[in-house]
Parts: structure tokens; sequence; C-alpha cells
């Protein structure tokens, strides 16, 4: 009997779980949900997050190693760059046109402003606290931040994966600049490594329908507790924010992934997103590009075709520096408040949303808290009461499983883009293999 694919399952699971929760949203169930579901969300999350680091020391360490060739690493480093930077641009621009063109924020009651300020006042202040720690650190600090002072510890803390992306960047540079013979031994232990993780990717994944069935319903938990109709206001109210965001992220990845990919590659654009369909529907389940990273890593491989070399230095630095739907967001979010508070934006202050955001999210993942605090960052900059922030905490987690899906989304075009100009692409007639 063939085995249903993987991302029809995760795609039942996340129905059955949307259905679950508006169920126990209806009877009172919370309590029960957040005892005897959401932990099978969290033990599945837990299980992709501890693998993280890892995965990203092993393939990035071999995948730099493999190259032998230092000028080709630079060549296809500053590719990656140079695309990961425009696709967030243009991610940047297409939000803040959406958002000048429909203004989202002209239609919310003054009465519901104050309502969700009070409610979340707490958190909205948490942010700005902490945003106000990353301005004192001065300009050049985010390069600060990328260099760790102890591996193991960086090592230890998912949210200093760009620390050891870096380290691991310099290791697999300095194996290609020692004698081969003394390299290999090494680049064999992290070969190894890198497959018994996969082999560990593939056990933890026949657990994936139930784990996101659990997260989906404790996202409905976390927003309508026992009381669907706070919930149902909530989106009422903040509905037309939600569909402007989420617009723009379905044209940022209806428009900008296929260009790239019809133009630089002869990958199907409906096989290319059929085949990444598991990692899109794991972003979306679990808000983590990094957790979401070792399904990325296979997808690509064995469904798209991109070479192990590209995919294993290409994805990883995607999952700590490319967060094109976190920048779009961001964009949207921060003129949505300012229309809100009735404050209106010139062109120079749009201008400096655009450039903020594109900088900030490059260091973003060397910052705890890293989406929340660029946006109190961009506030300040563009002189909107930092506060206003709590207008939008409400739908936040909705609205961040959708851009974390658009970033992975990027990371997988972006390596099948590099794969196709080094010739390391080789696409498949089928979706592959499944994992």
């Amino acid at each position: 009997m063939k085995q249903v694919p993987l991302h029809w399952q995760i795609l039942v699971g996340m129905v059955l779980g949307v259905i679950y929760g508006l169920v126990s949203a209806t009877l009172g169930w919370s309590h029960f949900t957040s005892d005897w579901v959401v932990p099978f969300g969290d033990i599945f999350l837990n299980l992709l997050k501890v693998i993280a680091i890892p995965l990203i020391v092993g393939s990035i360490i071999t995948g730099v190693a493999s190259l032998s060739d230092i000028r080709k690493l630079s060549r296809i480093g500053g590719k990656t760059l140079a695309i990961y930077i425009g696709t967030t641009a243009f991610a940047i621009t297409i939000g803040l046109v959406m958002v000048n063109v429909l203004q989202p924020g002209e239609g919310v009651p003054h009465e519901l402003q104050q309502q969700l300020q009070a409610t979340y006042q707490a958190e909205a202040a948490s942010g700005t606290d902490r945003a106000e720690m990353a301005k004192s650190r001065g300009p050049l600090q985010i390069f600060v931040d990328m260099i760790p002072t102890n591996i193991l510890g960086a090592a230890g803390d998912n949210r200093n994966m760009l620390q050891v992306v870096v380290f691991s960047l310099f290791f697999g540079i300095a194996l290609v600049m020692v004698p081969q013979q003394k390299a290999q031994p090494l680049i064999d232990v992290f070969a190894s490594l890198t497959a018994v993780v996969i082999q560990i990717v593939q056990m933890i994944m026949l657990m994936a329908p139930i784990g996101v069935f659990g997260l989906i319903a404790k996202t409905i938990n976390q927003v309508a507790k026992d009381d669907i109709g706070a919930a149902v206001e909530l989106l009422g109210a903040l509905g037309f924010y939600c569909l402007v965001v989420i617009g723009g992220l379905v044209l940022h990845a209806a428009i900008t992934y296929p260009l790239l990919l019809k133009v630089f590659t002869s990958v199907s654009v409906l096989k290319f997103f059929q085949a990444i369909s598991p990692a899109q529907l794991l972003a979306f389940s679990t808000s983590s590009s990094g957790a979401t990273l070792p399904v990325t890593m296979e997808v690509c491989q064995k469904r798209v075709g991109v070479s192990k070399e590209v995919s294993s230095f290409v994805l990883p630095l995607g999952a700590t520096i490319n967060m094109d739907g976190t920048a779009l967001y961001q964009a949207v979010a921060a003129v949505f408040i300012a229309q809100t508070l009735g404050m209106g934006l010139d062109i120079g202050a749009q201008l400096q949303i655009l450039l903020t955001a594109v900088f900030a999210s490059i260091g973003a993942a060397a910052v705890p808290g890293a989406g929340l605090i660029i946006l109190v960052i961009i506030l300040e900059a563009i002189g909107v009461p930092t506060a206003g922030i709590a207008l939008i905490l409400g739908v936040d987690r909705i609205l961040d499983m959708c851009r974390t899906a658009v970033n992975v989304t990027g990371d997988a075009t972006v390596a099948t883009v590099i794969a196709a100009m080094e010739n390391e692409l080789t696409p498949l007639d089928n979706e592959g293999e499944d994992i």
C-alpha cells in the first residue's frame, strides 16, 4: 500500500487542528487543550529545534569544504547575499505600496485602539525596552554579535544561530586551506554527523501530523481561549490589516519567486511549489525557519534537485538572514500603526522603513525577539509612538505563521537559482522522493 505523501499528512493535521481548536473554544475546553493537546505540538517543535544547530554545523562545514576553492565560495556567497537582499527589498516595496493604497489603519475604531493598547501594554513595553538596549549598542554592534565568544555557548541557544553559521563558515574555509590529508578526517566526521541528523529528521517527521495538529490547536487556543466570540471580534476589527499583510505575502510569493525561477532556471514553477510544499506547511505550522530547515534541505535536495553542495551552504544562511516575509510584515505594520494613530508618513519616512528593515533583517537572528525589536526600532526611526505595537500583537501569531512560510519559500527559491547558476541543479521530472 502506497504511503500518503508527507505534505498531505501535514495538511490533514492542520485541518483537524483548526476544527479541534474552534470546537475547544466553543465548548470551553481551553484548560484541557493546554494540558493534553498542546504538549504534542511543543514536543514536535522542540525535536525539530534540537537538531537545527547540529544540522547547520555539519552541513555548512561539509558544504564549504566540498567546494575546495575559495574563489568558488566567494562567488556563491556573493550571489546568495545579493539575491537575498534584493528579494527582501522588493518584498518591503510590495508591502509599502499595498498599505499606502489600501490604508487599513483608517478603519480601526478609536474604542478598539484603546482596548488593544490596554490589553497588550505590558508586552509592548517589554519590546520597547529591548529595542532601547539594541539601539544603544552602536551601529557596528551587529557585526560584533555575529562573532561568538564561546562556540559551545552559542550552540546551546538557537537564538545565536547566526553566530554558529559564521563559525561554521570559518571552520569550513580553514578545512579548504589546510592540506587534504589533514582535513579529510574532520570532513568525514561532519559528513557523518549530517547523515545522522538527516536520519533523525526522518524519524521526527513520522509524528508530523500529530505535532502540527497540536501546534494549530495551540495557536487557536492562545487567540480564543474559551471565548470564540472574542477571537471573531478581534479578527474582524483587524481583519483588513491581516488581509493586506497576507495579500502582500501572496503577491511576493506569486510574482518574485516565480520570476526568479523563470529567468534563471528551467524548473517548472508549479512543480517547484509542489515539491517544497512539505517545508511550506511545516513552516506555517511551526512559525520557525530554523526548525523547518532540516525539511527544507531534504525537499530541495530530493524533490527539487539542488545539489547537496549548494543547499548545505545557501539554506542555513537563508534560515538566519533571509526574512522576506518578516520584512514585508514589518513595513505594513509600521505604516498601519501610523495610519491608526492618525499620523502621515512622507516618502522620506517610508524610504527609512525600507532601508532599516532590509539591513536589520540580516542581523535579526543575533537579537532575541528580533521581529518585535526591529519593528520598535522602525517606529522610533520614523517618529511613531512605539506603544502602537499593542494594536497588532493580538493577531501577530497568525501572521507569523504566514510570513514564515514565505521566508522558507524564499530560501528554497534562492537555493534553486544559485544551483542553476553554478550548474548544480538536476531538475526532477516528478516530485522526487518522499521524506
